[in-house]
């Protein structure tokens, strides 16, 4: 018979969430074990950059770098973006610099595949057990703990459980935990280019009646550029051959965009989910398992790694007061510290969709007004910079 391993924490899920929070916990001092499908590709510094871009925020790049997996990002491939701009009519945009807020950067353009390398590496080099690849199968309550059936057939007992296993998360589902959410009415396609100028230090997005155009930049000449439109229009522009592609985007992105070639694409939907709740006795959900946001401000690692800041807090802290950190009551404050926050990006970010992509002539002319006080606001401005990066 199988022996049975028993952990502090076992987390469903190795991402970018998943893994940061392994490695907070392992720092801490805590039993961890990693449950992934498959261990993250190693890194090429001659590869193409990865379509999948994240826009990691100031307060994240503070808790990698307290993680001390920022420097193997760093040695790998990130871009500093500085400026930020978003605009609709060209006389009412809205731009924010990190030299208003006294920082180096707003925070660094990292393609999802770096950054799971980079924290799966440094796993590896701290006393974590990572199981990969390997699937969960069945979850059961147990002994105040929790029962794990893998796959392979073997067994898991852990007092802790943590979801970071994504928007479908099975930790989520086994645990009977059910979601708020809606489909939009639009998809999202992501678009690796070669850029004929530099790409900058500047990220941009413009609103048009069929949903944004964003540029990312990214280094040696590349740049990410992300396509909001209505499905069947992403499913068309996914039809086309690159020099296909290429005539669209010069014919649908602003002329500041200048040349660029494309060589890779991919699309999803754009889904709005938002579990019930976020923890049960012996079980907790992070990131995209609890909460998944419209992409339009580029969010969503970061409010999962607000979410990692939490619950690492609030299990320590626990723990120093000798309580039963895996408690339903413990667990609590974690849920209350964290809900609230991610119902009002998540929320703020449904206003300005909606508010976007109505096209009521009355309704654009409030919405650029709106923009164009944003831009005048001063301390406001700064302070809604300062929420959307976490300081």
């Amino acid at each position: 018979m199988t022996e049975t391993k028993k952990w502090d924490v076992v987390i469903v899920g190795g991402g970018m969430v998943g893994a940061a929070l392994a490695s907070g916990l392992a720092d801490q001092g805590f039993q961890v074990a990693v449950l992934d499908q498959q261990a993250p590709a190693e890194f090429d510094p001659a590869s193409d950059p990865d379509i999948r871009i994240s826009a990691i925020g100031a307060a994240s790049v503070d808790l990698l770098k307290q993680l001390q997996v920022w420097p193997s990002v760093v040695a790998k491939r990130c871009t500093p973006y500085r400026r930020l701009e978003t605009w609709e009519w060209h006389t009412a945009r809205v731009g924010f610099d990190a030299d208003s807020l006294g920082l180096p950067e707003l925070g660094f353009m990292v393609e999802n595949s770096v950054l799971q390398r980079a924290l799966w590496e440094r796993l590896q080099a701290q006393e974590i057990e990572l199981l990969s690849p390997a699937r969960l199968k069945d979850l059961q309550p147990c002994n105040g703990g929790w029962k794990m059936m893998l796959e392979s057939g073997e067994t898991l007992n852990a007092r802790l459980v943590i979801g970071a296993d994504g928007a479908n998360s099975q930790v989520r589902q086994l645990a009977g935990i059910g979601i708020h959410g809606w489909n939009y009415a639009q998809s999202c396609m992501l678009i690796s280019v070669k850029c004929e100028q530099a790409a900058g230090d500047c990220t941009w997005q413009q609103f048009t009646p069929e949903g944004p155009r964003a540029f990312l930049p990214l280094s040696d000449g590349w740049a990410s550029l992300v396509w909001y439109d209505r499905p069947a229009r992403i499913r068309q522009l996914q039809g086309m051959n690159m020099v296909q592609l290429s005539q669209e985007i010069k014919n649908h992105f602003p002329a500041r965009l200048g040349r660029v070639t494309p060589v890779a694409a991919g699309a999803f939907p754009l889904v709005r989910r938002h579990a019930t709740r976020y923890v049960q006795p012996g079980l907790a959900l992070v990131g995209d398992a609890a909460h998944t946001i419209n992409p339009l401000a580029g969010q969503g690692v970061n409010l999962g790694y607000r979410d990692v800041d939490a619950l690492i807090d609030t299990l320590t802290a626990s723990r120093e007061r000798a309580e039963d950190w895996a408690s339903e009551a413990v667990l609590l404050r974690y849920q209350r510290r964290r809900q609230k926050d991610n119902l009002l990006m998540q929320t703020g970010m449904d206003l300005f969709y909606f508010a976007f992509s109505n096209p009521f002539a009355p309704l654009r002319v409030v919405r650029n007004l709106s923009l164009m006080m944003a831009e005048r606001s001063g301390v406001l401005k700064r302070q809604a910079l300062r929420y959307a990066l976490g300081l």
